[in-house]
């Protein structure tokens, strides 16, 4: 599972984990001799499909991953590839900034207040006051609650990576990878408008499909399949999950995932935040909370659907969230939850304190009211929403690649419901995802051939 330990304060999570067990087999031809296919049962819980063959050990993390053991017997030999994520992404050995002594995790937890030192000779902006305000609330928890989790991982031995080991990896990481999916979307609009009535709302794949531009941004592509499938798109080879869904396009041409028809239980939104250092950096456009009210969110969510956004740091987007996103789609807050992220040694990747960035990444959960009134609801159909949580993992280090949220959420929502994640960078089993890099971490290049049976 992609939960290694849970506890009162949270979730200890394993991200690679989780992707390996999406399932990304890929079968030479779709039916072996005598017509006999892969028997390969899929289990949806909380939204999550994972084939059954699949075993859930965090020790999958630093090994092969248990394939499917129930292929029916036919003459001749079955022939697939298995394709696993790179474990290297998932290296962080050591913290991005080291902690002073005194301010390491397992020295207590010191307190901290608005009068501490910094390098540059100037005073703290309205901003940087309210993000220290916020900081002091929330740090304890956080520094606790990870302290806990981490002391778990180390006595299961999921946490810590010895010198030895460390010497001997090569932590060789790609640099750019595939098409450039953003400016694709772009291009996109440039495009002969599609008439509705004559063109398909859903492009169903088959075992390698090359795709023009046309199919892949005006509608939804769904893999209904219980294996893997390629994509290709401009020679560019993508890898899809089983049971997922997905499309392409930039905010402007969001019609043909309501044309989709599906109304979603989850709904995950990680928006591209408008800041200083994305403005300098030119690194990924962002929207501005204008445009981000717009995604029509009401439209797509079903009765009493679970809202999930992902914020930055900045208090400014947290209140804009809870003021007045949420009140503008009828959504009600419910908690703020918090992703710490640390290393293998169970050290967080940045000091809890740094000025400059935190940490952890702050999720806001809510739920959309609507014609079911509270009275109504039967308790046992759900657990309620806690206040606080953690999710603790070592990150990605691949930018703003989040971790799964599949797990944690399963034990709050109904199971086989249907999910969505907006502004998605990749795809899940039982999820349909949109963004204008969608396939971005489904790139091939992103993933090692495991073995050819």
């Amino acid at each position: 599972m992609s939960v290694v330990h849970r506890l009162t304060a949270g979730w200890l999570v394993d991200h690679l984990s989780f992707i390996n067990q999406c399932g990304y087999d890929i079968c030479d031809s779709c039916a072996y001799p005598g017509g006999v296919t892969l028997n390969t049962s899929v289990a949806c819980v909380g939204g999550c499909c994972a084939t059954s063959t699949f075993a859930a050990t965090s020790s999958s993390r630093d090994g092969p991953i248990p394939g499917p053991a129930n292929l029916i017997e036919t003459e001749g030999e079955t022939s697939k590839k298995r394709y696993v994520f790179r474990k290297e992404f998932f290296d962080v050995s050591k913290p991005h900034i080291a902690a002073a002594p005194e301010e390491q995790l397992w020295q207590g937890c010191p307190e901290v207040g608005l009068t501490k030192k910094r390098k540059r000779k100037c005073v703290f902006n309205q901003g940087e006051l309210d993000a220290l305000e916020y900081h002091s609330k929330v740090r304890k928890l956080i520094w606790e609650g990870t302290l806990h989790l981490v002391q778990e991982g180390l006595k299961s031995g999921f946490l810590h990576c010895t010198a030895a080991e460390l010497s001997c990896r090569k932590n060789v990481v790609p640099g750019h990878i595939g098409c450039d999916l953003a400016e694709l979307c772009e291009m996109a609009k440039q495009l002969p408008a599609v008439n509705e009535s004559d063109h398909q709302a859903v492009h169903l794949l088959d075992d390698e499909t090359s795709m023009s531009e046309q199919d892949l941004l005006s509608c939804v592509t769904e893999n209904s399949s219980n294996s893997a499938k390629i994509v290709v798109l401009m020679g560019q080879k993508y890898l899809v999950p089983p049971k997922s869904s997905f499309l392409l396009s930039d905010i402007s041409c969001l019609q043909p995932l309501l044309n989709y028809k599906k109304k979603y239980d989850v709904i995950v939104i990680d928006p591209p935040w408008e800041n200083k250092s994305v403005k300098r950096s030119n690194r990924y456009s962002y929207l501005s909370s204008w445009q981000i009210k717009q995604i029509p969110v009401p439209a797509l969510a079903a009765p009493d659907c679970l809202v999930v956004i992902w914020v930055t740091n900045r208090q400014k987007h947290l209140r804009f969230v809870k003021d007045e996103l949420y009140p503008h789609w009828s959504v009600k807050t419910l908690a703020e939850w918090h992703w710490v992220k640390i290393t293998r040694a169970g050290e967080f990747v940045l000091p809890l304190d740094s000025l400059h960035k935190k940490p952890y990444e702050v999720l806001v959960l809510g739920r959309v009211q609507g014609e079911v009134k509270e009275a109504l609801r039967k308790p046992e159909d759900v657990l309620p929403i806690p206040e606080h949580k953690l999710i603790v993992s070592i990150p990605c280090s691949l930018h703003s690649h989040k971790p799964p949220l599949t797990a944690v959420l399963a034990e709050f929502i109904k199971p086989d419901v249907e999910c969505l994640e907006l502004f998605a960078r990749n795809l899940q089993p039982g999820w349909t995802s949109w963004g204008n890099e969608v396939l971005k971490f489904q790139h091939i290049d992103y993933f090692t051939l495991l073995q050819n049976e």
